[in-house]
């Protein structure tokens, strides 16, 4: 079984935020070890907030069943995304037998794009 999840957003959106909203937003999507590898740079956060939106849809949740931070995405030395579950997301996954994950991650013209695939056993 094979499922895929993409999103697509504006990078100018984070920098369009009121500062003390933007901070509130941050803290609420971003684990401390994603915050500390993007180092509050607008093109970073963005392709991070794709990639999560991506691997949400890939399963099957969006947003709302499973919480941002139940989504993480590291980057290896190399500049690889990794995707980390963490609670619902790791429950999901693993109900629907989602075990390998891959996530990439690109930026052009002021947008930011995420696909996320994920393999596992059928349903």
């Amino acid at each position: 079984m094979i499922k895929t999840g993409i999103d697509l957003i504006r990078i100018n959106r984070l920098a369009e935020v009121n500062p003390r909203i933007r901070e509130r937003f941050i803290q609420r999507v971003f684990t401390q070890a994603e915050q500390a590898q993007a180092m509050d740079d607008n093109e970073n956060l963005s392709g991070l907030f794709a990639a999560k939106e991506a691997v949400s849809k890939a399963l099957g949740t969006g947003i709302g069943k499973v919480s941002w931070q139940n989504i993480e995405i590291l980057h290896e030395w190399t500049g690889e995304p990794l995707v980390y579950l963490h609670g619902n997301a790791l429950l999901v996954a693993e109900k629907k037998g989602l075990k390998q994950w891959s996530v990439s991650i690109t930026h052009d013209g002021g947008l930011a794009a995420a696909v996320a695939v994920a393999i596992g056993n059928k349903e």
